[in-house]
């Protein structure tokens, strides 16, 4: 397939991310994802729901939160998310009590880390003009 530059299938942009959380970080997860970073919270399928956890959409990210047992946070795997206005969601974190750091060394773009409510790890980029 490689050689040929022919390919059967496609690899499109991703659906979703999945995070995961402690048993009963639900609300934790809304004050962050909803509050702080002004993304909808989805219904889940009642099948879903019923395990815990929480959906979230801003833009084309979609973000789900699942709780696993016993919990460990990702603190090296991360999700990149791509955004516009990347100074006003570090003062959005910042202000609510959700430390940045910032790192130049990626290039063409800038970006920080900060983590979620229990300590996963996010990276928000936005391309240099």
């Amino acid at each position: 397939m490689a050689e040929t530059g022919v390919s059967p299938f496609e690899l499109l942009p991703l659906h979703h991310v999945q995070l995961a959380i402690p048993r009963g970080g639900e609300d934790a997860c809304r004050a962050f994802w909803r509050d702080v970073l002004g993304m909808r919270e989805l219904e889940k399928p009642p099948v879903l729901a019923a395990r815990g956890g929480c959906w979230f959409r801003g833009g084309a990210l979609e973000v789900h939160l699942g709780v696993e047992e016993p919990f460990t946070p990702a603190r090296k795997a991360h999700p990149g998310l791509l955004v516009t206005g990347l100074r006003a969601v570090a003062a959005a974190l910042e202000s609510s009590g959700h430390p940045v750091t910032w790192d130049d060394d990626f290039p063409g773009h800038d970006r920080f880390y900060a983590a979620d409510p229990f300590g996963n790890r996010l990276e928000f980029l936005e391309p240099t003009g």
